[in-house]
Parts: structure tokens; C-alpha cells; sequence
């Protein structure tokens, strides 16, 4: 069977209506999953040991089992529970959790790497610990764990591929379903891998210039 560009004409106008599809689901998970992460990472830094403990059990759940075993969870398990989530929920928070809980361990050293004395002068100046947050430890915590952020957010672009398996749709499910219905998997699969690739270096332009300014702001 020889090459057929006429397989990827007649089905890239689908691809990139999944294409579409992958950068809303990413960049709605992607949202989330860093108000999560940071909320989890404050919570790291209460004197509580039971909420320390909590935020531990988090990460180490999370970060240690396959994202496919948890949006399995997240789709096939909790129904049994009484909670049954569409496809598209089911993914999103699948991804979510999963990414937040990177995302806390990023900003926990973010966090920690602000200067004590900082902290102090804030305080000195009369500063609320909430005002003390928002204004001088939160700011300089996400421009320190902004490089390893980056390289999160990009792995998440490649993490959502995986959600087309419970029917979510997206870029993936649409391959599969081009490729089932013409049995041109060679091509069509080449051609979402293409896809991926100009997502994946273009998020990552974006974050390289979004980095540089924020550099330039810090000083």
C-alpha cells in the first residue's frame, strides 16, 4: 500500500477541529491545575501538621501512579460511587489532579526559595499575612518556578491525548476515528503527530517569551 497525501487532505480538516478541541481542553486544565497547584503548595507552608500531611499524601498518590490508571478511576470508578462525570469532566479533572500535583511541588520550592528576610520587612511594614502573601511571597514564588512551570504545561499538551480513550474528544480520538473509518493509520497518525509537534513549539515559544518579560520585570 503506497503513501496517500490524499487520506491527510481529506482528513486534516478534521484533525484540526481536534486540534482545537486539545488546546481548549489543555488550556482550561492547564488553568485550573495551577490555581490547584499553588493552593496546595500554601497549604504545604501552614504550621498544621495534619494539612502537611495531607498535601504529602496528595503529591504522592498523584505523581506516583499512571495518569491513565486515574482517568480510569475518574471515569469507571467513581459512578460506583454515585458520581458519574461525562467523558469531558472526567478528563479534565483527571488531568487537573494530575498536573496540580506536579504543580504543588513546583511551587512548594518556589515558595521556599523567597528570602526570609523579605517575609520580615513585610511584616515590618505592617503588612497582613495575606497582603504579605499576595503582594511580596506569591509574585516571586510563580517568577522562580516559572521555567519548571513551563515544562509542565507542555507536558500536559502530550498528557491529553491520553483522555481520547474514555471517548473524550479531542485530537487523538479524532485520529482514532479517522483512521478506524479509512485504514490509513500510517498517514493519519503522522499527520496528528505533526499537529502535536507545532502545538507543543508553539506553547513553548509562548512561554519562552511570557519567561524573558517576566525576567525582565524581576529586575
Amino acid at each position: 500500500m503506497s503513501f496517500s497525501w490524499l487520506a491527510i487532505w481529506q482528513g486534516l480538516p478534521y484533525l484540526l477541529q481536534g486540534a482545537v478541541l486539545t488546546i481548549i481542553i489543555s488550556a482550561v486544565a492547564m488553568l485550573l491545575a495551577l490555581i490547584l497547584g499553588m493552593a496546595v503548595a500554601l497549604v504545604s507552608q501552614l504550621p498544621w501538621r495534619a494539612a502537611r500531611g495531607f498535601v504529602r499524601a496528595y503529591v504522592e498518590v498523584f505523581r506516583n501512579t499512571p495518569l491513565l490508571i486515574q482517568i480510569f478511576i475518574v471515569y469507571f470508578g467513581l459512578p460506583q460511587v454515585g458520581l458519574k462525570l461525562s467523558p469531558f469532566l472526567s478528563g479534565l479533572s483527571a488531568l487537573t489532579l494530575y498536573t496540580a500535583a506536579y504543580n504543588t511541588e513546583i511551587f512548594r520550592a518556589g515558595l521556599e526559595s523567597v528570602p526570609k528576610g523579605q517575609q520580615e520587612a513585610a511584616r515590618s511594614t505592617g503588612l497582613t499575612p495575606l497582603q504579605e502573601a499576595i503582594h511580596i511571597i506569591i509574585p516571586q514564588a510563580i517568577r522562580i518556578s516559572f521555567p519548571a512551570l513551563g515544562n509542565n504545561l507542555v507536558s500536559l499538551v502530550k498528557n491529553s491525548s491520553l483522555v481520547s480513550i474514555i471517548g473524550m474528544v479531542e485530537l487523538m480520538f479524532v485520529a482514532n476515528d479517522i483512521s478506524f473509518n479509512n485504514f490509513r493509520s500510517f498517514e493519519i497518525y503522522g499527520a496528528a503527530a505533526v499537529l502535536y509537534v507545532i502545538l507543543v513549539l508553539s506553547l513553548t515559544k509562548i512561554l519562552n517569551l511570557t519567561e524573558s518579560r517576566i525576567l525582565v520585570r524581576g529586575r
